[in-house]
């Protein structure tokens, strides 16, 4: 793990030198905060918050950083919102910058070309930043700055729920094509239905294992080993996959309402 704390102070350093003195403070939340961090698949997922909003060429200096930066060795998906944006929830949350590694090629594109379509003034929302917000308020990092209960606001359960019912499905659509990913997505929405449980995708996935049924069983074993272990391939058959999907999608229905 020393790798990858030299990876994030180095990229807070680096951030720090583009936007000066203006950071109130960088945390980290997902898959690394909560322990369930895979080297070869899990992104890095970092909020960083500042003072004031961001100008254009700023947001064009942090993407060439990213751009160089980025899933060099570790994919980077980072948020920068401003204090003013915090003062009081909205939902969807406003938000200044966002890269992640879906944003690549456009950012790209706008540099090379001098362009503003996406590298431009215009403040932007997303419904994500209610799920991410509250991770970090109940297992974030805070690396440097004020601490995250005298930044972020507390995010209604309803926007939150709304925030990983989104991702849950779509996650109902494609569980065939990204198996892994979507049945421990799909758990950990349901366990936080059922429980109020915020969780990583690997500890739902061994949630799952100890509560699920016998049947399913084997199908959430192999999902886990599977993230938790690149070198495993597993093959899912089609059957397994819908048996699980409509087992989670049916108790997360009764549960909402």
């Amino acid at each position: 793990m020393t790798d990858i704390k030299d990876f994030i102070f180095n990229l807070q350093r680096k951030i720090a030198e583009i936007i000066n003195d203006d950071l109130i403070g960088f945390y980290i939340h997902g898959s690394l905060a909560m322990g369930g961090f895979n080297l070869n698949s899990s992104d890095i997922d970092v909020l960083a918050v500042t003072n004031k909003s961001m100008t254009v060429d700023v947001k064009r200096a942090l993407a060439k950083l990213f751009l160089t930066y980025s899933s060099s060795p570790y994919p980077v998906e980072i948020t920068f919102l401003n204090k003013e944006q915090l003062r009081e929830w909205q939902y969807p949350c406003p938000y200044d910058f966002h890269f992640s590694e879906f944003w690549r090629e456009r950012y790209a594109d706008d540099l090379l070309n001098g362009t503003e379509e996406f590298l431009n003034d215009q403040v932007h929302t997303d419904a994500d930043l209610a799920a991410h917000i509250t991770i970090t308020n109940n297992r974030g990092i805070c690396l440097q700055g004020k601490p995250i209960g005298e930044v972020f606001p507390l995010v209604p359960a309803s926007d939150y729920r709304s925030s990983i019912m989104g991702d849950f499905k779509e996650c109902l659509k494609n569980i065939e094509e990204a198996p892994i990913y979507c049945t421990l997505n799909m758990m950990r929405v349901y366990w936080y239905l059922k429980e109020g449980v915020i969780s990583s995708k690997l500890e739902a996935g061994k949630w799952g294992i100890s509560t699920f049924p016998m049947e399913m069983k084997n199908t959430i074993k192999k999902v886990v080993e599977s993230y938790a272990n690149d070198k495993i391939r597993y093959k899912f058959e089609k059957g397994e996959l819908v048996l699980l999907k409509n087992y989670i999608f049916n108790h997360v229905q009764q549960l909402l309402l």
